[in-house]
């Protein structure tokens, strides 16, 4: 048997040599912390990590702060030394392997047992090791180790003895470790881009149709003083059904259809693609871009009140749709945005009626109070939502196409 050359399958130029099979033991020494009993954490003073604290910053979320006194970090700290930057902390209980890399020489402390701590040293680069804990080797390994699927500790022990490939060359962890670091900068990027649009959009959609009675919106375009005229949907639109079709009809390729779910709608304005095809039967309903869909049926009332959209042109519309179409003074864009997020889709959730399901009919959408303004002002609004969605796919395609090129290089640059 020809036995296999210890490098990985991607690998920066320059760099030949074979890598180095070691255990973390080798490379530096770990350890973890001297006990802090729960009675003796303050509301201010020097952070004080647990476990809940370093999943929170590696998944990006927040978690409420613990600290201890300075002078009892400096008792303990001058027993055990002090956490340095560049050293890594990783969860020794809980979600377990998890690492936080110390970006300063701030004062900071942590738990006992729920973590590890790394004292990284010259001959290893911290972005690299960091890295590795993250990538599929290492997480491998954990299971490897787990008793039924999951162990509850990752001890120092354990850690001591983890098998680590490693180029000898510290010139290539480091291109390594930057690389995963320049990456996770603009996954970390595109991540707050994409939920800043988010919350922008949800904001906006409240502030931007009348809500709770109000016969205007809080926010306007300028140059729109006029009211908004208030008239049932009955008044302004015609309404029809989509055709039935059943699971049986699906097919791998075929006419591309619209059936109600999360998966076509997720509370977008428009639907431009989905994944779902059916052969085409006699008397189908084809979307000619005008239409306004309302679910006929949902978990929640609030499910198909806030799914209602419009549906790109040429697209079937299944049977389980309500579609709208409204009247030459109004704009389909508009409308869509304004039942879900306006008075009306307080109306609708009303109305809606059922149990484990809940269903709404035209002759309910026909009742269903709207307000509107001018059309011109209906286009600005429909055009400003239609554009923010743009941007939130946008940085929400290239997040996932980030986050693909992290799992694949994490996959092949390590060995």
């Amino acid at each position: 048997m020809v036995e296999q050359t210890k490098v990985p399958q991607i690998r920066f130029k320059w760099f030949s040599d074979e890598w180095e099979e070691k255990i973390f033991g080798d490379l530096l020494p770990i350890t973890s912390a001297a006990r802090v009993h729960k009675n003796e954490w303050t509301k201010f003073g020097v952070p004080f990590f647990r476990s809940s604290d370093v999943v929170a910053n590696y998944k990006g979320n927040e978690n409420a702060k613990a600290f201890i006194s300075f002078e009892l970090y400096k008792e303990l700290t001058g027993k055990i030394g002090r956490v340095e930057k560049g050293d890594i902390l990783v969860t020794g209980g809980g979600s377990i392997g998890i690492p936080y890399l110390v970006n300063s020489d701030d004062p900071l402390y942590f738990k006992d047992a729920d973590l590890l701590w790394l004292k990284v040293r010259e001959n290893t680069n911290s972005h690299y090791l960091y890295t590795y804990f993250s990538s599929q080797l290492f997480r491998r390994y954990l299971k490897s180790i787990s008793h039924i699927g999951t162990i509850a500790h990752y001890t120092v022990e354990q850690a001591k003895s983890t098998p680590i490939g490693i180029p000898g060359n510290i010139d290539e962890q480091f291109k390594i470790g930057t690389y995963f670091q320049k990456l996770g900068e603009m996954i970390e990027l595109h991540q707050r881009k994409h939920e800043k649009l988010v919350t922008l959009k949800k904001a906006m959609l409240k502030q931007m149709f009348p809500q709770n009675g109000a016969t205007t919106p809080e926010i306007r375009f300028k140059g729109f003083p006029e009211p908004w005229v208030e008239k049932k949907l009955g008044e302004c639109a015609k309404f029809s059904k989509g055709q039935g079709y059943s699971k049986g009809d699906l097919v791998v390729s075929g006419s591309p259809i619209v059936l109600y779910g999360r998966l076509y709608t997720n509370y977008q304005t428009e639907i431009s693609e989905v994944d779902t095809f059916v052969l085409e039967k006699i008397g189908s309903v084809r979307s000619t871009g005008k239409e306004v869909i309302v679910p006929s049926s949902g978990e929640t009332a609030e499910d198909i009140a806030r799914a209602s959209a419009i549906v790109k042109a040429g697209l079937l519309l299944g049977g389980d749709l309500n579609i709208i179409l409204p009247a030459s003074n109004i704009d389909s864009c508009f409308l869509a945005l304004t039942i879900s997020n306006g008075t009306p889709r307080k109306n609708l959730e009303r109305r809606a009626q059922g149990k484990t399901v809940v269903h709404i009919r035209n002759s309910d959408l026909e009742a269903v109070e709207v307000r509107y303004p001018l059309m011109e002002e209906q286009k600005k609004i429909g055009t400003y939502f239609r554009q923010l969605e743009e941007l939130i796919e946008q940085h929400g395609t290239q997040l996932t196409k980030l986050k693909q090129i992290k799992n694949a290089s994490l996959e092949k640059m390590f060995v």
